[in-house]
């Protein structure tokens, strides 16, 4: 009875053997092998394969920072039927408190729905020109990060002359020394007047229920006339790396908003020792080319990122092992717009963070004239500690009403069949 065995193992041997004979010979021939290597091969490569050993692993099912994105309709948030009076956009990160978890938004709700930043000039004190105008920092809290209670205002738009007596909005939250900051966009005019200008500022409170005190000045401005950053400062996302608050924010550029059409997105790093500051703007400036959204969070000795929606390099997540010299790390599909992503080690000045799985984010909704914003839950598998098989796969099957939906308007259309006519 022992044959069967003796036989088996002579089988395995064999075809280990002609495996460990086949490799080896494919390195002799230079050809590139059947079997994935684990380092790249000792022979010239294509510039294509020569580069796919440059991500964190050459399978990109493999690769710890790629994965796909999945989107869950939260519960708990009225949007009024739908009529546009009503946005919840740009969530902070989630964070949990003694079982709870807290996340800040941009919530608008006003008499009518916003009139585009092109009539800003129409704008009122009761008409706002943009989704984000006329807007208050809200919170809510939940147990499960799906169901959602909404608790409130937690930063109104102060008194002028403070920054943000028009709108604030676009939070993000820093947790330091037990006290909770809040960073945030102050609009002192209807956005769309005069470009998108704003600064941002801060409110700070020894909970997560406030009260919020407001510092009432910039925490960090715009560049000096002719800087890429000279006229507004968006989108700020503090975490804690190397004992310090790191803040990366968004800056538009390239002769905006004098020519909108030819603008260009680049995000920025500040650094300082206080949430409050002094903030100091890294003399290498901007950080990434692209990015009208993008996630920071600790990963491994460094930080990651997902940038999204403008420039060469969206739709990719991207990693500095400095926090400052960004490479892509892979390239992602269907990303969630301005997200935030729940990391219990943003503020904990791990040495080694470990990514995320799951946080908040927002679409829009709504048809011409009534557009508005939902908060949205996206969860994914770009964490050391989630192994979601289904997330690390590169086949999505869309079906065909979603390709249609992209399609054509009229006057393109019109002017495609003009083109085949001609040609």
């Amino acid at each position: 009875m022992a044959y069967p065995r003796v036989l088996l193992l002579l089988s395995c041997f064999f075809v280990l053997n002609a495996h460990v004979n086949a490799q080896q010979d494919n390195q002799k021939r230079q050809v590139f092998p059947h079997t994935m290597p684990d380092k790249k091969p000792d022979f010239p490569l294509s510039a294509a394969m020569d580069r796919m050993f440059d991500y964190p692993a050459p399978r990109v099912q493999d690769n710890e920072l790629y994965s796909q994105f999945r989107f869950t309709r939260p519960e708990g948030f009225d949007y009024n039927g739908g009529d546009g009076t009503i946005s919840r956009r740009d969530p902070t990160r989630p964070i949990l408190v003694d079982g709870k978890y807290y996340v800040w938004y941009t919530k608008r709700h006003t008499k009518t729905p916003p009139i585009g930043s092109r009539n800003a000039a129409q704008a009122t004190d009761e008409i706002p020109s943009t989704d984000w105008d006329l807007a208050d920092l809200w919170y809510a809290t939940s147990s499960d990060g799906f169901t959602w209670q909404e608790q409130g205002v937690a930063v109104p738009r102060p008194a002028k002359p403070h920054p943000g007596s028009r709108s604030v909005a676009t939070p993000d939250i820093l947790v330091w020394e037990g006290k909770y900051y809040l960073y945030y966009q102050a609009f002192d005019e209807p956005s769309g007047l005069n470009g998108d200008l704003c600064v941002v500022t801060a409110s700070v409170a020894d909970s997560p229920n406030g009260p919020w005190q407001p510092v009432h000045k910039t925490i960090i401005g715009p560049g000096p006339q002719g800087d890429w950053d000279q006229n507004l400062i968006h989108d700020p996302m503090p975490i804690v790396y190397k004992g310090k608050i790191y803040l990366y924010f968004k800056s538009t550029y390239n002769k905006w908003p004098d020519n909108r059409k030819n603008y260009a997105v680049a995000h920025g790093l500040a650094i300082a020792e206080h949430p409050l500051g002094p903030f100091k703007k890294h003399p290498m400036n901007p950080i990434s080319n692209s990015g009208h959204e993008a996630m920071y969070f600790p990963y491994k000795e460094g930080v990651a990122t997902v940038i999204t929606t403008d420039g060469n390099e969206r739709n990719t997540v991207q990693y500095a092992e400095d926090g400052v010299n960004f490479n892509i790390a892979s390239v992602i599909s269907f990303p969630p717009h301005a997200g935030a992503p729940y990391t219990p080690d943003a503020f904990t000045n791990t040495s080694y963070g470990r990514g995320i799985s799951w946080g908040l984010n927002f679409f829009y909704e709504g048809g011409k004239g009534k557009q508005y914003s939902v908060l949205s839950r996206f969860d994914t598998d770009l964490s050391l500690d989630v192994n979601e098989t289904e997330l690390k796969q590169t086949w999505m099957g869309l079906n065909s009403n979603f390709y249609f939906s992209r399609g054509l308007n009229k006057e393109q259309k019109q002017r495609a069949i003009q083109r085949a006519i001609k040609q």
